[in-house]
């Protein structure tokens, strides 16, 4: 199922193998480099920008309610100073609220002894003084003022009237009312919460009662006067409630500061728990990275893999700062999720150091670990990163500055990774090369040498490990991890159980049903209370604001721009069908609560006929506006702009009253229709609440998330093909990531989180993580030879299990410190990454290997219960089959090649470097950190026993490319004869089948051409007794300790050379390598050996005349040579012939003798 494409992962696999040989030979400079750049990059943190502000940062970018306060501003700028209305403001301003509920329980809130301490709470703000730059200032010094006079409370008035209305003398009527003692016009709705009324909207009872003190905000001076203000009000209403100064009434209280303030305590609450973090993720860093064995247990590397992190984040948020990116607290959630990345990276690669040989030297074991996680590691950093990249493009720049940091920190992550840890990871590879305790340095017996000498319980336990490089193959030294086992044999037994995997796709159906039913109950949109912490004081002024002051939330601007002439009946009539239109929404109130200047004045012309006054015209139209309506003190003169001579009018608005909006949904659907109502006006009309900026993102968070959701896993699906060119990979992989995102979508609307810009940057961030478990076990599963579906299952488990549990362990215990910070911000945070964690590893551990099974390769043996689970390779009856083939007469067959050029030359399933020695191994995805991965060295050494005993000049690791490939092509065709394993490269059938290696034969044709020198200086009977002698040592052994006749093997051109020398004639057929067989039984000769285990492998012609070009190319020459030779003088009753073929190795010649009378055969057979 492999494609083309594998360029990629052949150009990293190189790239790293290089790397990592570097590294090992220069390790100190991969360590003090990052340090230094760490320490440089550091001082960026002087460069810190703080950003709380709370629209800036949860806002649309780009918003509508931005575009329409812009509007509004350029009309109706808001004049704190002079002309200042709550009703008509665009901006919240500085401002402090209050809102007093009763103490005792009784609903009623119009009572003497209540209004009493309300008189009490105004005049301890009003009297409260500030200081800032020196000028001290209380708050009628700094009031916001309508006509020079300071905005106040006239609510508070009606203790004038309270004996009455205590005795029922005096009815206050909803929804205003005047004061006929002070003549105050009281609107009600505006400072009443809670109301019930009768019939005749007469006041029952009120529940609760809010105070508001605006204050002037200008200019920049008089905004930071206003700040510091509020700083007061906040510590002085404080302290009154904490206090108990109050007996009867209860006070909560809120700023436009509040919100600021919530935010930086968010930040402040998480800094403490970075230390507890960062010792919690070092010890469980250190535990899982130790192991029985005390020489290659790491410990300190788990350890220096959250150091790395940690180095990475201060270096990659210093270098962030010093790019002018601002700081906001979300930030700090990263470190904790960089930290969890860092760790999986350090699994993965002592996992691949894990996977190669202990005998081998540490460059060698550097650039393999390095080669192998090369895919591993740089997959997980870069789906994380374009996860990230995707919320950079995000419209909230909340989420553009967290993912700008983010992309920053899993670079940084990536790099000191692959330098600084690897540079440590080389240094305890060559302590490990020493024998050395992990702990304590000093050298240590292996365990195998510990048992033979008998040493104490307590050494074995503490202080034994490491390999005999004597016998580094020993399975005492190599023995299996104990959790490794666990899920190949006993998890993957229960997988692999038919009632089980139903069991499991029920589960899985559950699952999808669970999270569908989830989506459909996800509401959007990010309160203001869920910004604050738990235990803030603004919590209970938000629940008193929902329970109490929800049927008349917001006081709505419309705004009218464009020159008109309002005295024309029609623009007339479209200004009264757009007010009406809008009045009879469900959203908004009845008409009595409208404010427009235009309605009252056509209705005071129609009440007052007498002052004929005349409208028909635009200019007296202007004239009697002004004249009669639009004075200074009344409130309808800040809705209507004239130009600059003011011949014209080019705006105007009016106010409509909201009415029973319940939710953030709710205030969604509002915004939402009212906003169409006006664009579908004829007028160029438009809607405006200076909550509207926030309400904007209702309307962007659920198609932007959706968008980001669907890209990153189109993106996710490219990346793990470009890494994993395996096509139906992909699919599984993109299956995956949407199934997780659809779970992390529909249970987090179950567990209370809302779809925000918080959220969205944890939807836009688990794009990425959902690839980690899920693209490694379907690639370790395609990449399987095992023909059973059941065999590929257990060795995807017992390759990545353990890792999966690591992996997922360590990103939840590195967030778990979210959970304590009771922010809902970070809470988020915790409950969605735990969700992906979760699901993730669920996907991975079981679903995935089930529908691998029923739906991948090899699935019509589980489908037809023809799964013995047995570990046979794929193509193993494919060549049972061609080897049976015998062949009847003598061809000519052109050698076949092995496909290995040098160390990066082969191809495996994706082509990589460390593929290519010719052993049973392969990527096996994200990293495990058992002792091995696919195959455990105990398995392999005890196979290695049983196949050949291999003797200690075999297991000298060879330094030149050259030589690696010769060792690993001799043992890959020794295993393909003998092993019980098929090697990666299953070498097709060769004609002579003997398996010794070039280097081999290049000593023998060194041996003979020295023999032959000696032989030409010595006389003709020397001649004939070192002949003799020869015959009498033909046999010989070779480094497998395998008997090898040279008398009875003529296999290459120096078995020609021998053969044209000696005095016995060779005859028979030769055939290929794994099946031939005499055509007739051959008399033994003096001095052979009895029939043994031989060689089954030959050199190619170009290995053996590259080097020594020493026989002619044709045939007509040899045999002229042939005709000179001893051999062709010899009698006839000497040996019978074999047929032996040329030094091109490709043609087989019969010699004519006196008992030939057919064509030789040429069968399979175990002996020439």
């Amino acid at each position: 199922m492999t494609c083309g494409i594998s360029c990629v992962d052949k150009t990293l696999n190189k790239s790293f193998y290089h790397l990592g040989v570097c590294i090992a030979k220069h390790p100190g400079y991969f360590i003090i480099i990052p340090v230094l750049l760490t320490m440089l990059c550091m001082t960026g943190y002087q460069q810190l920008k703080y950003q709380i502000d709370p629209e800036y940062l949860f806002s649309p970018i780009a918003g509508e309610g931005k575009t329409e306060r812009a509007i509004v501003e350029q009309y109706f700028k808001v004049n704190y100073t002079h002309r200042f209305n709550v009703g008509r403001i665009t901006r919240p301003g500085r401002f402090g609220r209050v809102i007093v509920i009763t103490k005792d329980g009784d609903e009623n809130m119009i009572r003497r002894e209540v209004f009493q301490e309300l008189r009490q709470l105004d005049n301890l703000i009003q009297n409260a003084t500030t200081t800032y730059d020196g000028d001290t200032y209380s708050y009628k010094d700094n009031c916001a003022r309508w006509e020079n006079e300071c905005f106040e409370n006239d609510i508070l008035n009606l203790d004038a009237l309270m004996d009455d209305i205590e005795t029922g003398q005096l009815n206050l009527t909803f929804p205003f009312m005047f004061n006929p003692v002070t003549w105050d016009a009281h609107l009600f709705p505006v400072f009443f919460g809670g109301t019930k009324l009768t019939e005749d909207n007469h006041v029952i009872s009120v529940p609760a009662i809010q105070l508001v003190y605006f204050v002037t905000a200008d200019t920049k001076r008089q905004d930071a006067k206003g700040a510091e203000w509020e700083e007061t009000f906040l510590r002085v209403v404080g302290n009154a409630e904490d206090s108990g100064r109050f007996k009867h009434i209860s006070v909560s209280y809120f700023a436009s500061r509040t919100l600021d303030h919530e935010l930086e305590k968010n930040t402040k609450t998480v800094v403490p728990y970075f230390s507890s973090t960062f010792l919690l993720m070092g010890l469980f860093s250190i535990i899982t990275c130790m192991m029985g064995d005390a020489v290659r247990s790491k410990p300190f590397l788990g350890l220096m893999g959250n150091v790395s992190a940690i180095m990475a984040t201060l270096a990659a948020f210093g270098l962030a700062m010093y790019c002018g990116i601002e700081f906001i607290g979300i930030n700090l959630a990263a470190p904790f999720l960089m930290i969890g990345i860092g760790i999986d990276d350090t699994f993965v690669m002592l996992a691949g150091w894990r996977r190669t040989k202990a005998k081998m030297p540490v460059q060698e074991r550097m650039g393999l670990m390095m080669s192998e996680a090369a895919v591993s590691i740089t997959i997980t950093s870069v789906t994380d990163f374009i996860s990230f990249l995707i919320g950079i493009i995000s419209p909230f720049r909340s989420v553009r500055i967290f993912c700008t940091y983010s992309v920053f920190a899993v670079c940084f992550t990536f790099l000191w990774h692959i330098t600084f840890f690897a540079a440590c990871m080389a240094i305890s590879g060559y302590r490990e090369r020493k024998n050395l305790h992990s702990i304590f340095g000093c050298r240590v017996q292996p365990m195998s040498v510990a048992i033979k000498e008998k040493r104490n319980f307590l050494y074995k336990a503490i202080m034994a490990g490491g390999i005999d490089h004597n016998d580094p193959d020993n399975p005492i030294d190599n023995k299996d991890h104990m959790l490794m086992a666990f899920f190949k044999d006993k998890l993957a037994a229960v997988i692999n159980n038919k009632w089980c995997k139903v069991i499991i796709i029920l589960a899985f159906a559950s699952y999808l049903v669970g999270a569908c039913y989830g989506i459909t109950q996800i509401k959007e949109g990010l309160e203001r209370r869920k910004l604050s912490r738990e235990d803030s004081y603004s919590v209970e002024f938000f629940d008193r604001e929902d329970d109490y002051y929800r049927e008349f939330p917001y006081r709505m601007q419309v705004i009218i721009a464009g020159q008109l002439n309002y005295s024309d009946p029609l623009v007339q009539e479209q200004v009264e069908n757009l007010t009406s239109t809008l009045e009879h929404t469900s959203y908004v109130t009845s008409r009595r609560y409208t404010e427009s200047w235009l309605r009252s004045f056509l209705s005071f012309l129609e009440r007052n006929n007498e002052l004929n006054v005349t409208v028909d015209d635009e200019q007296s139209f202007i004239d009697a506006v002004k004249e009669h309506w639009l004075f200074p003190g009344n409130p309808f003169s800040l809705d209507v702009r004239f130009n600059d001579d003011e011949s014209q009018i080019i705006a105007s608005r009016f106010l409509i009253q909201a009415v029973n909006i319940t939710d953030t949904n709710h205030e969604k659907e509002m915004v939402r229709d009212l906003r169409k109502i006006c664009k579908d006006s004829p007028l160029n009309a438009s809607i405006f609440h200076p909550y509207f900026v926030f309400f904007d993102q209702f309307e962007l968070v659920r198609p932007v998330s959706l968008q980001a959701m669907v890209i990153g896993a189109i993106i996710m699906m490219i990346i793990s093909f470009v890494f994993i060119p395996n096509i139906l990979c992909s699919l599984w992989v993109a299956f995956s990531v949407i199934s997780i995102e659809l779970g992390v979508a529909g249970y987090m609307a179950l567990w209370d989180v809302n779809l925000d810009s918080i959220s969205m940057i944890n939807l836009i961030m688990c794009i990425g993580f959902s690839v980690d478990f899920t693209a490694h076990i379907c690639y370790t599963y395609m990449s399987s030879k095992k023909r059973s579906p059941k065999a590929r299952v257990r060795e995807a488990l017992h390759s990545l299990g353990l890792p999966i549990i690591q992996g997922s362990s360590s990103t939840i215990l590195g967030i778990v410190a979210l959970l304590l910070a009771q922010s809902y911000i970070f809470l988020v945070f915790f409950k969605m990454v735990f969700l992906v964690i979760f699901f993730g590893a669920m996907h991975g551990l079981f679903l995935l290997p089930v529908l691998l099974s029923l739906f991948g390769p090899g699935s019509c043996l589980t489908w037809t219960g023809k799964d013995d689970g047995s570990d046979a390779e794929v193509d193993d009856s494919l060549e049972d089959r061609q080897l049976e083939k015998p062949f009847s007469q003598s061809y000519y067959m052109q050698y076949p090649t092995m496909g290995i050029n040098g160390p990066y030359g082969s191809k495996g399933f994706l082509g990589a470097p460390y593929k290519a020695y010719g052993v049973d191994e392969k990527d096996l995805g994200l990293g495990t950190s058992g002792e091995d991965s696919s195959e455990s060295s105990s398995s392999r050494s005890q196979r290695g026993q049983q196949q050949v005993a291999i003797t200690e000049e075999e297991v000298v690791i060879r330094e030149s490319p050259r030589q690696r490939y010769e060792d690993r092509w001799r043992r890959s065709s020794y295993q393909n004869i003998y092993g019980q394993g098929a090697a990666q490269f299953q070498a097709e059938p060769d004609l002579y089948g003997q398996q010794v290696s070039a280097e081999e034969w290049r000593q023998r044709l060194d041996t003979h051409e020295q023999q032959q020198r000696q032989r030409q200086r010595r006389g003709p009977y020397e001649n004939y007794h070192q002949n003799t002698e020869m015959d009498m040592q033909r046999v010989r052994r070779n480094s497998h300790d395998d008997v090898i006749d040279l008398h009875a093997t003529p296999n290459s051109s120096l078995d020609e050379r021998l053969r044209r020398q000696s005095e016995v004639p060779f005859s028979g057929g030769s055939g290929d390598d794994s099946n031939f067989r005499h055509q007739q039984p051959m008399p033994p000769t003096a001095g052979s050996v009895p029939p043994g285990k031989r060689y089954h492998r030959r050199r190619s012609s170009e290995d053996s005349t590259s080097r020594y070009q020493r026989w002619p190319a044709n045939i007509e020459e040899r045999r002229a040579r042939r005709a000179h030779s001893p051999a062709h003088n010899r009698p006839e009753t000497a040996t019978p012939s074999y047929a032996y073929r040329s030094s091109s190795h490709h043609n087989l010649y019969q010699p004519n003798g006196k008992g030939s009378k057919h064509p030789p055969t040429y069968q399979y057979g175990d002996y020439y």
